[in-house]
């Protein structure tokens, strides 16, 4: 089995977009790599842990983590199948 690999160095930044778009341009980003890949989401809009907790269960993808500081949402997601 090998392990997911994780992209530190690209963080996609979707602040100052508003619900629907940042999860749209998540998913097109997931679209992009391999399973197992890790990729991390920023973003400020007040809809987006909803969103993106509800984009993960629907889609199948592992919300692996999610924090928020001073108003900015940060979403680890690993790719699945």
């Amino acid at each position: 089995m090998t392990n997911p690999s994780h992209n530190d160095d690209i963080i996609h930044d979707f602040t100052g977009l508003k619900c629907p778009l940042p999860v749209l341009k998540a998913r097109r980003a997931l679209k992009e790599v391999a399973q197992g890949t890790i990729l991390t989401f920023l973003a400020d809009d007040p809809a987006a842990p909803l969103d993106f907790d509800h984009f993960c269960e629907t889609s199948g993808h592992r919300l692996v983590s999610q924090e928020a500081r001073e108003g900015l949402f940060r979403f680890v997601i690993e790719k699945q199948g």
